[in-house]
């Protein structure tokens, strides 16, 4: 067994692979950016190393860095995690290389899935199922319009080398073809250097079903059955769950079998997820499933299968990379039960999902949930610098319905502040009646349209809660609380009749409240700073005593343009005096490893820009100034 691994990610995967280790007794060495210097991971392992600023591409995609990390910290092996370096033949081959021990796949097999097009061939070589389409050489423009046609629209055109969703456009008829297909070539050669496409048959009712397998040094080549990851948001998962939904007995066998066949072709070792698109129009069937793709690296939504197959896949992970066999065979492995699992983003929801950074001034996970997957703890940061992800909350029972209940509970006790999140947002499609019963598509998400993001509203119930919680300390009996009301800016105030009452302001508006009338408020409440925070369907509500004589705010609504969060300014598209409509964008900003556009708020003119091309800007700072027009 490996004696000590360097864990060459960060954030939730890092912890993870390290409390695996430590109870492997494996000495765990962690390597971090100048953002994450306090982080989780950092302050879990064994031993830390600082191998650069903070952008990914100046630490943790920099793999001389990571391997001279572990050679200075006696490393045996590398773990690469997920993202990042995970999926690069390249580096893995300069580990080998270096003569430490690479926790993945063979290089060659990564290279083999690496490009959709020459992996589909494999794939149907080796009697995989794979989706209509052209792979071919010929990218001129009218023959991948006459392959187009002869399939049949809708089509979906993707990028040879893509993922996330980049360089992917659906076509729905002819007329749309050439236009669609200019834009994915532009697309997949920003993001991958790559502008080759192939063309597939679009799957009207898609279903995404992956298969986990893995395989061993010594021939030997498992499943550990199916995931359901069809609830998606423009290709990104967000609710992924084991077993998967209406699967029978003939269609798990199928789809598993042509799983595993897919990595025998490979001569594949390590952890790995087969990826398949399923027509779902009239359920599940072993004929209507096809090969989209492989991932070779362990999965973000892996602990549902660990959850319902008792098995560590971290584990399997080390233990084949150490020479040794599969833990189990095929006959010894079973399903039991159901798991849920939802990822907890740092991104605000009724914002277009526009990611959300700061402190976490207040993280509570709640105890309902039957694992939590994090990186952070109370207090830590979110950083612009990388994905936004606080936590995966994974929840188990005896079949779906339990899961999805014992979620749902884990979404409603949750408690994060200030840092917005999308929790409200899971639960709503947690309540959503097609996700209830299992019919549901890929596209389920963008066909409700922002009924789903929409953040819940404060009401009459949470008014009463905060109010019940701003006066409940001056009954507590402590030294403090008989000083009573009358040393705080509460706005508490008693009538002649004894009516206690006690004003609040909330989001722009303020109440004065009748305590008499609170007592049949419901829900929970917690005191934070001076005010109340209360949480209705997840989502989080400040209230807090009235500011007299406060001045006005600044933001778009007068033209003052201010950074949404901390960022990098990556395109400035007006000059001082420019004259511009409404919507149009004025600048880029980069945070989070997207990009956030920041648009004219009505037709005017520039007066005033601070922004220029890569200036570091933090929250609130005032970047541009349009005037109305007169």
């Amino acid at each position: 067994m490996i004696k000590s691994l360097l864990i060459a990610n960060r954030g939730e995967i890092a912890c993870r692979v390290i409390r695996t280790a430590r109870r492997l007794g494996i000495r765990t060495v962690a390597v971090y950016s100048g953002a994450d210097a306090k982080a989780l991971h950092v302050r879990m392992a064994d031993e830390a190393v600082h191998i650069g600023p903070s952008p990914a591409r100046e630490s943790y995609l920099v793999g001389e860095k990571i391997i001279e990390a572990a050679k200075e910290t006696g490393a045996e092996a590398i773990h690469p995690g997920y993202g990042f370096l995970s999926e690069n033949a390249e580096f893995a081959e300069t580990v080998i290389k270096a003569g430490l021990i690479w926790v993945g796949p063979k290089p060659g097999s990564i290279l083999a899935m690496g490009l959709k097009d020459a992996a589909k061939k494999l794939m149907a070589d080796a009697g995989v199922p794979v989706t209509p389409g052209y792979l071919g050489e010929n990218q001129d423009a009218k023959h991948l319009k006459k392959e187009a046609d002869a399939i049949g629209y809708p089509v979906l055109i993707k990028a040879v080398a893509g993922g996330g969703g980049k360089g992917m456009r659906r076509v729905d008829d002819a007329k749309g073809f050439d236009d669609a297909l200019e834009s994915a070539k532009r697309e997949a050669a920003s993001a991958f250097g790559d502008d080759r496409v192939l063309i597939e048959k679009y799957i009207l009712s898609p279903r995404h079903v992956e298969v986990q397998v893995f395989g061993d040094s010594h021939g030997n080549v498992v499943h550990l059955f199916e995931r359901d990851c069809s609830l998606q948001r423009r290709h990104q998962k967000v609710i992924e769950e084991a077993p998967a939904p209406g699967m029978d007995a003939e269609t798990r066998e199928a789809v598993c079998g042509a799983a595993v066949r897919a990595a025998q072709a490979v001569n594949y070792e390590g952890a790995g997820t087969i990826e398949f698109i399923a027509d779902a129009s009239d359920g599940l069937k072993p004929d209507r499933i096809w090969f989209m793709e492989m991932n070779t690296r362990l999965q973000v939504e892996h602990p549902v299968t660990e959850e319902i197959t008792g098995q560590d896949l971290v584990e399997w992970q080390l233990r084949v990379a150490s020479g040794e066999k599969l833990p189990k065979t095929q006959d010894e492995l079973s399903i039991d039960g159901w798991a849920m699992e939802a990822r907890l983003y740092a991104e605000d929801p009724a914002k277009g999902f526009l990611p959300s950074v700061g402190r976490l001034a207040l993280l509570d996970f709640p105890e309902s949930a039957t694992r939590i997957e994090t990186g952070v703890e109370e207090g830590d940061a979110i950083s612009p610098y990388y994905d936004p992800m606080i936590a995966k909350l994974v929840a188990t029972g005896a079949d779906r319905t339990d899961a999805m209940m014992g979620l749902a509970a884990a979404l409603f006790g949750l408690r994060v502040w200030p840092v917005k999140t999308n929790a409200a947002f899971l639960l709503s499609c947690l309540q959503d009646p097609d996700f209830q019963s299992g019919n549901v598509t890929t596209g389920l998400i963008g066909d409700r349209g922002d009924a789903l993001a929409a953040a819940p509203v404060a009401g009459e119930n949470e008014w009463r809660l905060a109010a019940m919680q701003s006066f409940a300390p001056y009954f507590a009996g402590s030294q403090d609380a008989r000083a009573g009301p009358w040393t705080q800016n509460l706005g508490f105030r008693m009538n002649a009749d004894d009516e206690v009452r006690i004003t609040l302001e909330h989001a722009g508006e303020r109440r004065t409240i009748d305590l008499e009338a609170c007592a049949d408020a419901s829900g929970f409440s917690a005191p934070f700073g001076d005010g109340a925070l209360v949480f209705k369907d997840a989502q989080p509500f400040l209230f807090t005593p009235p500011r007299f004589g406060g001045g006005g705010e600044h933001g778009i609504h007068d033209g003052e343009i201010e950074a949404p969060m901390p960022g990098k300014v990556t395109a400035v598209d007006v000059a001082a005096g420019d004259k511009v409509e409404k919507g149009q964008r004025l600048l880029t900003l980069e945070a989070m490893k997207m990009e956030h556009g920041l648009l004219a708020p009505f037709d005017g003119r520039v007066t005033d820009l601070a922004a220029t091309m890569g200036l570091q800007v933090t929250e609130g700072q005032i970047l541009v100034k349009v005037e109305p027009d007169e």
